[in-house]
């Protein structure tokens, strides 16, 4: 069986936050506090940094232990940046570029049609642009073509005169394209970060640091980023500074932000300095987007939250070629206009997506499936850019693996997404009996299959789960940091949590919780449909914060009975009519 990446199969940014109470199905979160570090690692710590110990396990917790190690860790440096010319065939790709420029030759940049795809399209077209003129860019058609390289793309080169191709984002397993390709004298280079097969393809050079003969330092590059790692081998071949580089970091840090990758190493130095650049001198695209959602300063989450499904948007609803022209454009007052398209379909997306949800939620209580292990739904007219979406929305209300399919042609297409714990690639390959082709990774996966065999796949992806799921994976995980008391909470104390930012994979918001608070009297559910809890929390005599629960309305119970109790939150702070003070966003309550 044919195994690839599927159309739409890339990580939805609705995965990683999903609302863990809903008001329909309240979880009930399992508590997994993390095991306090070597105390004598922490006390050396938190005495070179003058730090208190709270911080200091924090740091050792993420690999931290000495002096230098904090120092990259707060101040992140372009200097450490690894040499580009560490990682595999990276000779053979400059220098196949710098071939084209000197024999004049036609190069199009080809990448997907998610986040990911269009910003390192966008990165590497507009920097060879700034070198070189004849340079276009392809974005395959989601539905037409699928994911990754396609032979309509190649036949598009073909066309067009074009005999150089650089991948992005995709191309790792497309040996038979490749192959296709060089019966018609186009070369490839492929700057990928997926794990490839056992054969690679016959292209000039497979840049992707997840090949086991690379030994570049750094395996979590997302594919914009082994597009930048490119340019800047370009840059130093040509004697360019890195300063010259650095405008095309906000596209590199949008990337890290919306393809989930881990925001360590290389990722943070990236993502740091690119946020920089977008909150300081933002390219004419994002700053036309930020615009039409009237947003100045960006952290990571706003990346995630506004940014990326607004690119995401085109790809799903139009086509991924508007996210590259808005994410190129130079003039802005056609940046304006392009955004405001970008900004309609974002607008199409979530009416689609809100109905789609719906729909599906609805046929779970009509089928009575509310209590299986696992959720399986389809409808022929449900919009295929949306379905892995409407999957994460569904794990909101039920914690479980989620398959939403809907008609693709003569097949039936679905995306797949999973809870913490649970392999859903590994339980597809259990059930590949009755898939035509399926592709992915832990958490998301996408799969076709033939209509026919539809009730028998639902009937052994039920028995799958319900077979291999451990337990405790069925109650959603809130990990903990540290237990603190509620006095150890300080403006000094949270200015240096700030500087743990960006945060994301490998480098979470830290969660803290704190034992024997109660509420002052003053707790009470709030907003339009009393849905959120308020509190003013206190513990022992110590100074009061406010408590702010979303989607806790049922845990009012606890929280106001005049008793003592735990709680789980954030440590974050509230503006409000020029004043900012301290609060707790609540992650959960216990009695």
């Amino acid at each position: 069986m044919y195994h690839r990446k599927n159309p739409f199969s890339e990580i939805d940014i609705h995965f990683c936050n999903f609302k863990v109470c809903s008001p329909i199905n309240p979880f009930s979160m399992r508590w997994t506090l993390k095991p306090k570090p070597n105390p004598e690692v922490v006390q050396h710590l938190a005495e070179a940094l003058g730090v208190n110990t709270t911080i200091a396990s924090l740091l050792v917790h993420r690999g931290i232990e000495t002096f230098e190690d904090a120092k990259k860790f707060f101040r992140p440096s372009l200097e450490d940046l690894h040499d580009p010319f560490l990682m595999k065939d990276m000779m053979a790709a400059v220098q196949r570029v710098e071939k084209a420029i000197e024999k004049e030759e036609h190069i199009l940049i080809y990448g997907d049609y998610d986040v990911d795809g269009t910003t390192s399209v966008a990165l590497v077209t507009s920097y060879l642009r700034s070198l070189y003129p004849k340079v276009s860019n392809y974005i395959p058609d989601r539905y037409a073509e699928g994911y990754g390289v396609s032979f309509q793309g190649i036949d598009y080169a073909d066309d067009n005169d074009i005999s150089l191709i650089i991948a992005l984002d995709c191309g790792v397993k497309a040996i038979d394209k490749v192959a296709y390709a060089a019966e018609k004298g186009i070369d490839f280079i492929i700057c990928d970060h997926h794990r490839p097969g056992d054969q690679l393809p016959r292209a000039v050079a497979v840049l992707d640091p997840k090949r086991e003969d690379c030994d570049y330092p750094y395996k979590e590059l997302c594919g914009c980023g082994v597009g930048f790692k490119l340019i800047q081998a370009l840059g130093r071949r040509r004697d360019q500074p890195m300063e010259a580089l650095i405008p095309y970091l906000d596209l590199v840090a949008t990337a890290i932000a919306a393809d989930i990758v881990p925001i360590t190493g290389e990722n943070r130095v990236l993502a740091y300095h690119g946020l920089q650049v977008m909150n300081t001198q933002p390219r004419t695209g994002i700053k036309a987007l930020l615009q039409q959602v009237k947003k100045t300063t960006l952290t990571i989450s706003d990346v995630v939250f506004i940014i990326a499904p607004r690119i995401n948007a085109a790809g799903r609803m139009e086509h991924g070629n508007r996210a590259v022209a808005l994410l190129t454009e130079e003039d802005a007052e056609q940046a304006e206009i392009i955004a405001s398209e970008v900004e309609a379909y974002n607008a199409s997306r979530k009416d689609t997506d809100r109905t789609m949800t719906e729909e599906a939620l609805e046929q779970i209580l009509q089928n009575q499936e509310s209590d299986k292990h696992a959720t399986v739904v389809f409808d022929p007219s449900w919009h295929k850019g949306v379905i892995g979406i409407v999957a994460s929305r569904l794990i909101e209300t039920y914690y479980r693996p989620t398959l939403v399919f809907t008609q693709s042609g003569d097949k039936l297409a679905a995306s797949a997404r999973s809870v913490r714990g649970f392999d859903v690639y590994e339980a597809l390959t259990q059930c590949e009996a009755h898939i035509e082709q399926f592709g992915g990774h832990t958490y998301a996966a996408g799969l076709t299959l033939d209509p026919a065999n539809y009730e028998e796949f639902k009937n052994a992806f039920e028995a799958v789960v319900a077979d291999t799921m451990d337990p405790k994976y069925r109650t959603p995980e809130l990990s903990i940091d540290a237990e603190i008391a509620l006095s150890e909470i300080t403006p000094k104390f949270y200015r240096i949590l700030k500087q743990f930012a960006p945060f994301g994979p490998g480098n979470r918001t830290p969660v803290f919780m704190s034992s024997e608070v109660r509420d002052t009297g003053s707790g009470r559910c709030v907003g339009e449909d009393k849905s959120h809890l308020r509190l003013v929390l206190q513990q022992d005599g110590s100074p009061t914060f406010v408590g702010i629960g979303f989607g806790m309305a049922e845990k009012e119970p606890i929280a106001c009975a005049g008793t003592l109790f735990q709680a789980a939150y954030v440590i974050d702070e509230n503006h409000w009519q020029g004043t900012t003070q301290l609060q707790l966003r609540l992650k959960d309550i216990k009695a």
